[in-house]
């Protein structure tokens, strides 16, 4: 303890009063302790009362259940070990606070021992789970019996209590000991008291759920009166444990990681935190049918996938999840009630209290069924858990049949091999014991009994057995008929320890990727984002691109679901004229996996077969009419139409430039208007791994939005006069809507109309001039000031007021 304030108080002056330092102790060790002399001391209240330390750790495994098989053990009177208000119960009560066992005798008996402090009425300095008590006191210590006077230098209510470790292993009755694990090649390896040592992600849900709610309930974390805060300060629970390693490769790549057989079966919250339980589901199926009054408090259980066969009735939804699951529904006053089948017994009826049926001769009537029917083997289709997700049949066979007939089912449901096995099971054992049934009457004082009820009935000499109300009929008493209830195992069987090995997903391999600043092209895209085409072999599903200004602050930008059709000039590409038809020359590409196809003129001029051709910064939209393989990926592309959507031709494209077929494969990125021209990190790769996986390429770019480029004028004229002067005249295109001939003049598409003209002499600017007309006059006096009476050169640009000014339109003016 001395070392520890040293370090403390160490930390403290290293990282200042901001810091928040603590020690994590052990459940056992936090509060008191009973040296072998008997006495009673509290060694760590040196620590938590160091000025140093912030606030007392404590890794909290303690017991929330005492739980057996059967219906004979202590707490049988609670419905399941599952049940949230059990497992609640227990966090301030029950084992290590209300009674202790002496002994492992004492446990197997469940021979309870209060906790009491008769001398003193401290009971709580003995009871490790009321930590209530422990932290609202004070602490006085028992040294050779005697109480001392003097206090400990704990001061009550002077820090809040962290819950540093919280878990439970997804093991049977994992509540009753969260703290064993299984590990086989550890010494320390164990399951809890009376567990089947089987797999139960369902406990560790429940466990979790009760541990992370119970201080946040109204009025039961106690505030402190020195720092004003809660005992237990909630927000700073931690949860063992969540893997960093990457799911599911962890827990399924064996070679690589030899602790994943003990996932199965450990504290791994990898693959369980987003499973769902049965109750939440079903609540979830009636709402959406509009059923708001039910119950759904009595169903234990957990999906770990579920397809809704088909658009139908609530009924139709909950069908599968009630054969899977076993449980019934049944209305009472009102509300749906829905149960588990393996429910324990409402009620046990002897013969003293059956009544004689209406027009019966016996109180109770038995009737068996003959096997004629009965399946001798029960098969289940369902879905495996595992990285392929492929499909399983599990089965189960009755002992005594021959030649058993075959009864074969199928569920949309995600599972183990061993639930599958006892959902099988369980069906095969339910149709034997459906076989037997009773008639027997009640009188009205018992009409709380009704159908989906599980009562024991005494038949005969022999012990009272299950049976479920399946029909109540009501004239002068109750009539009601009831099925024997089946004894089957649980769904959760052993065998999911030694389960196969889910298969890998396949690795995840890098894709290319090329960014495009393109026009708009049909004109309801976002002018100023980017598009992304992306290309692999094999296409490994999503593509995730992220974005930011560093890695650090990186986001996700969008999903690409299609694989874009990418490739590359085989062959320069010349010149030519834009928005004319050209042939002769054709364009030579090289498209691995691509496909074009020739498509009529008409459909060409309609918006058909648009290709970008560039260098990954420039691009120029171009169209074919023409399509021809002429060899492994190697195509002929002709009848262009060049420098669409006011590209323009630049010149010629040397061979390997990028060719990229815009068929709605490539798609926009989400960049914010106000992150154009801003240089941005952008990381892309399979969406199946994180981003910081080996298989993702980065690149930064910065994008000018070329959406929103006004398009080069056209008809650039000039007209000399008399006197030198020169008139200009041009006419203006639009980005937006220019294609229809139905209007009087195409839409400006801008704010408002601008221009920019510059006159160079010998490529040197002498003139620049903003108008807001489509004609300019160059008059001679200018021309001879400028330098420009002889030879010089005019330049012609619309202006936007978002992009700034276009590309230009140039005359060359001989003198």
């Amino acid at each position: 303890v001395a070392a520890l304030r040293a370090l403390a108080a160490e930390v403290r002056a290293i990282l200042g009063a901001a810091c928040k330092i603590g020690y994590a102790a052990d459940w056992t060790e936090y509060g008191g302790y009973r040296t072998p002399e008997g006495d009673l001391r509290f060694p760590l209240d040196p620590l938590w009362a160091d000025p140093s330390v912030d606030f007392v750790g404590i890794d909290n495994y303690l017991p929330l259940s005492d739980w057996r098989d059967g219906a004979e053990h202590a707490d049988a009177g609670w419905p399941s070990i599952h049940d949230p208000a059990y497992l609640a119960a227990n966090v301030e009560g029950g084992e290590y606070f209300d009674w202790y066992y002496a002994d492992a005798a004492g446990r197997a008996a469940q021979d309870r021992l209060p906790i009491e402090d008769g001398e003193h009425g401290e009971p709580w300095v003995w009871r490790v789970k009321e930590i209530r008590s422990w932290w609202g006191e004070a602490h006085h210590e028992r040294i050779g019996g005697v109480r001392q006077a003097a206090a400990t230098a704990w001061v009550p209510g002077a820090k809040p209590v962290w819950l540093t470790e919280i878990g439970c292993p997804a093991v049977d009755k994992g509540t009753n000991a969260p703290n064993l694990f299984v590990d086989p090649k550890s010494s320390e390896s164990a399951v809890p008291a009376f567990s089947a040592g089987t797999r139960d992600d369902l406990i560790q849900q429940q466990y979790l759920r009760v541990t992370l709610d119970y201080w946040d309930a109204p009025g039961r974390n106690p505030v402190s009166a020195v720092y004003g805060g809660p005992m237990i300060d909630t927000g700073r629970t931690h949860v063992w444990a969540y893997d960093t390693r990457p799911w599911p490769r962890f827990p399924s790549d064996r070679a690589l990681w030899s602790d994943g057989a003990n996932h199965a079966l450990g504290h791994w919250l990898n693959g369980r935190a987003v499973l769902q339980p049965l109750a939440a589901v079903v609540a979830e199926i009636c709402a959406a049918a509009g059923l708001r009054e039910v119950d759904v408090s009595g169903l234990w259980g957990i999906l770990r996938g579920y397809t809704v066969p088909g658009v139908g009735t609530a009924r139709s939804a909950l069908q599968p999840l009630m054969l899977a699951h076993g449980f019934d529904a049944a209305e009472r006053g009102g509300v749906l009630h829905f149960r588990m089948r393996e429910a324990r017994p409402v009620a046990t009826l002897g013969s003293g209290e059956i009544a004689l049926p209406e027009g019966a001769a016996t109180a109770v009537t038995a009737m068996r069924a003959g096997p004629d029917g009965m399946p001798g083997r029960v098969r289940l289709t369902h879905v495996a858990e595992g990285g392929d997700l492929a499909p399983a049949v599990a089965e189960a066979i009755r002992a005594d049949a021959a030649l058993p007939d075959v009864e074969d089912s199928e569920l949309p449901l995600l599972l183990t091999a061993a639930e599958a096995q006892g959902i099988a099971g369980r069906w095969l054992a339910e149709a034997g014991a459906a076989r037997e049934t009773l008639r027997f009457g009640l009188p009205m004082s018992k009409a709380w009994i009704g159908a989906g009820e599980v009562v024991a009935v005494e038949v005969g000499a022999g012990p009272p057995q299950n049976f479920r109300i399946e029909r109540v009929e009501q004239e002068a008493g109750l009539t009601l008929t009831a099925a024997r209830v089946a004894e089957f195992p649980s769904p959760v069987v052993p065998g999911d320890i030694a389960a196969p090995v889910p298969a890998l997903p396949p690795q995840a391999l890098p894709v290319d990727a090329l960014f495009l600043d393109l026009p708009l092209l049909r004109g309801d895209e976002m002018a100023h984002a980017p598009h992304v085409a992306v290309a692999a072999r094999p296409w490994p599903g999503p593509v995730a691109i992220y974005s930011g200004l560093s890695d650090d602050a990186l986001r996700l930008d969008t999903l690409v679901e299609r694989a874009a059709s990418v490739g590359t000039l085989a062959a320069p590409l010349p010149a030519g004229q834009t928005a004319l038809w050209q042939g002769g020359a054709p364009l030579l590409l090289s498209m691995p996996g691509g496909v074009l196809t020739s498509r009529p003129e008409a459909e060409v001029l309609a918006g058909a077969n648009l290709l970008a051709v560039g260098d990954g910064v420039a691009w120029e939209v171009l169209q074919f009419a023409r399509a021809e393989l002429t060899g492994p990926d190697l195509w002929q592309l002709d009848r262009l139409l060049r420098g669409q959507a006011g590209t323009e031709v630049p010149g010629l494209w040397p061979a390997g430039s990028h060719v990229v077929l815009l068929d709605g494969a490539p798609v926009q990125t989400g960049l914010a208007l106000s992150e154009r021209g801003l240089s941005r990190r952008y990381r892309y790769g399979p969406a199946s791994v994180p981003p910081e996986d080996a298989s993702y390429r980065a690149v930064d770019l910065a994008f000018a939005g070329a959406g929103l480029r006004p398009h080069a004028p056209c008809h650039l004229r000039a007209v000399a006069d008399a006197d030198g002067g020169i008139a200009l005249t041009w006419v203006r295109r639009t980005r937006i809507d220019g294609d229809s001939w139905a209007g009087v003049e195409v839409p400006l598409g801008e704010a408002r109309e601008a221009y920019l003209l510059r006159v160079l002499v010998a490529g040197q600017e002498v003139r620049r001039v903003d108008l807001t007309t489509p004609a300019w006059t160059y008059g001679a006096t200018e021309r001879v000031q400028d330098g420009a009476a002889g030879a010089c050169t005019i330049e012609v640009a619309q202006v936007s007021d978002s992009y700034g000014p276009g590309p230009a339109r140039r005359i060359e003016i001989d003198g």
